[in-house]
């Protein structure tokens, strides 16, 4: 069954959606991937509980700024590709890998979010599923011929393009004409960007997917060693020991601001049981799965 999820296509109906990202959520820990804390489920619904992150998304902080210099855009890309690395080595594809499904964290770091189009795979098969938001599909998926992990490096060279210069390479016009550029038009990159960030986005942006940059022997090993990233020491980023030089404007744990207000002024629609008493110490103690804590995690984010 194939439905429109605002601007994304979606072949799946709701329910496996959301037991697809429970399952994948389960599996994963990584300091720049949103946690699942707890789920349950009703007889009509499936509930998640996840980390409370209230930095904004990406695309609010971009909107925001315009476009991001090349230092900031550097450490945003390195915890978005580790995040990317750690999915992909667990058998795991985003597949709608854009600046809405990245959310910042109070201490500036990139949090991945959304797996409702995740898929999990192995290194033999491929998936011919239509999926994700237009201006972030690889050539490959649009034109339907299978896609497999690579897919997710196009999705990272367009988010980088769009950090870098303020849009994404290939917009204008409806959804076909934008699909045409994708798999038709080359890449215009702007006379500003240094060097290294033009063979970055040429390689990460390849339209035949086995040439891609991430898609050779080395695997992701590629794309950290590109000349673009040497300022960036691997292993200190995933101890979060990297700060980005810029950090949101949170007033607390429990701040809405960065968020648009079509979003916080949505009204509750659904609640499965009354609120917790105030002296009630873990409320989700019952709940069908409870996170074990993870080690690299400081401290636990707010859940509400």
């Amino acid at each position: 069954m194939k439905v429109m999820r605002k601007d994304r296509i979606v072949e799946k109906n709701h329910v496996d959606y959301m037991r697809g990202e429970r399952d994948i959520l389960t599996k994963i820990a990584h300091p720049f991937i949103v946690q699942l804390k707890y789920s349950f489920q009703t007889k009509y619904r499936l509930y998640l509980v996840l980390d409370f992150i209230n930095g904004g998304h990406l695309f609010f902080q971009l909107y925001n700024h315009g476009l991001f210099r090349e230092d900031l855009a550097r450490i945003y890309a390195a915890e978005i590709v580790s995040a990317v690395c750690h999915l992909h080595a667990n058998g795991i594809m985003h597949r709608d890998l854009k600046p809405e499904n990245i959310l910042l964290g109070s201490d500036g770091h990139v949090m991945l979010t959304d797996f409702g189009l995740a898929k999990q795979f192995d290194e033999n098969t491929r998936s011919n599923s239509m999926c994700g938001t237009v201006e972030y599909m690889a050539p490959e998926i649009v034109q339907g011929r299978g896609h497999d992990k690579a897919a997710d490096w196009w999705s990272v060279g367009v988010l980088l393009y769009e950090m870098l210069t303020g849009k994404p390479p290939f917009v204008g016009g409806n959804r076909d004409k934008i699909q045409q550029k994708i798999v038709k038009d080359k890449i215009k990159l702007p006379s500003f960007l240094t060097s290294e960030a033009h063979t970055l986005l040429k390689g990460l942006l390849n339209k035949d997917a086995s040439k891609r940059l991430g898609s050779g022997p080395l695997g992701s090993e590629e794309i950290k060693r590109h000349k673009w990233f040497k300022p960036i020491n691997w292993k200190k980023l995933d101890g979060r020991e990297i700060q980005p030089s810029f950090c949101p404007d949170v007033a607390g744990r429990h701040c809405i601001a960065n968020f648009d207000k079509c979003w916080t002024d949505m009204t509750l629609s659904d609640s499965p049981a009354a609120s917790p008493k105030l002296n009630t110490t873990n409320p989700f103690v019952n709940f069908t799965y409870v996170r074990p804590a993870a080690s690299f995690l400081q401290q636990s984010s707010p859940l509400f």
